[in-house]
């Protein structure tokens, strides 16, 4: 046992080493440094962040805007940031802290409202998903949850929501009521962070490792895996850095173009072109 654990960690060290790597400073990269660490993916650049981030958790886009949730576990506080998408520069910052529930997670976009989960950071917790307006940044409704959400998918009525480490999804009909009308358990090995609805799919990311991850895509009517991608990191990984899987935090899809955002503040979102 222990010569087996003893391997493991010296595979461990490896693979930590080789993740350091490939990593580059903030700042200072070449649009080849990340090939490789999106299957099938192409590396195209980055945005680099202005303004205060803390440990990222989730990434949604429009036109015109980056939308960022991060936990500032020091302080216990639940944020919502908001960038400019050409220039990275910072907006706005909401607080989404509601007592003990200080954990925002993947948000989601859908029909002008942002849909992020706020939960305690302990699993068999409780939630409250959140919908904000997203030009006003005011609230339009609470809707409490009983156990941790980490994340949330939203088209329309139609939301998808995982637990801690996604280890089960729940699936809301809001024209319905408020209550979910199904929970299945995760079709996938990956504990998804960050998930969204495309072209009437769902696109899960996650971490597997601390050095890798998938990006997956499910079929919600079985609830069944019909695509999946491998994903490296960039590291340093934490907690000996601020990186650590491209897909472990903050995902977003845009046809083919991916944008991933795997680091604590200064964060940077990392772009990747899909072949097919």
């Amino acid at each position: 046992m222990i010569g087996k654990l003893l391997r493991g960690g010296f595979l461990a060290v490896l693979n930590l080493a080789s993740g350091i790597s490939l990593s580059a400073s903030p700042g200072s990269f070449s649009p080849a440094t990340y090939d490789g660490e999106l299957e099938h993916g192409r590396y195209v650049g980055a945005l680099q962040l202005q303004g205060e981030v803390f440990h990222v958790q989730g990434l949604a886009l429009d036109p015109k805007h980056v939308w960022v949730t991060s936990v500032d576990n020091a302080g216990q506080r639940a944020f919502l940031h908001l960038f400019d998408r050409a220039s990275g520069r910072f907006l706005r910052r909401l607080e989404l802290t509601d007592g003990a529930r200080y954990h925002p997670g993947g948000l989601s976009l859908s029909g002008g409202s942002l849909w992020v989960p706020v939960a305690e950071l302990r699993p068999d917790s409780s939630a409250v998903l959140v919908e904000i307006d997203a030009e006003t940044l005011t609230v339009r409704r609470r809707i409490a949850v009983a156990d941790h959400i980490g994340c949330v998918a939203a088209d329309g009525t139609k939301l998808v929501a995982g637990n801690w480490d996604s280890r089960q999804l729940y699936t809301f009909d809001l024209a319905r009521g408020t209550r979910p009308v199904k929970v299945v358990d995760n079709p996938s090995g990956t504990h998804f962070q960050d998930m969204k609805f495309v072209d009437g799919k769902l696109v899960a990311g996650g971490n597997t490792s601390w050095l890798g991850g998938t990006l997956d895509w499910i079929d919600p009517a079985t609830m069944r895996v019909t695509r999946s991608l491998k994903a490296g990191s960039i590291g340093p990984v934490r907690p000996f850095g601020r990186g650590g899987p491209v897909t472990g935090e903050g995902m977003a899809i845009e046809g083919r173009e991916v944008y991933v955002l795997p680091e604590d503040g200064p964060s940077r979102v990392f772009h990747f072109r899909l072949d097919a």
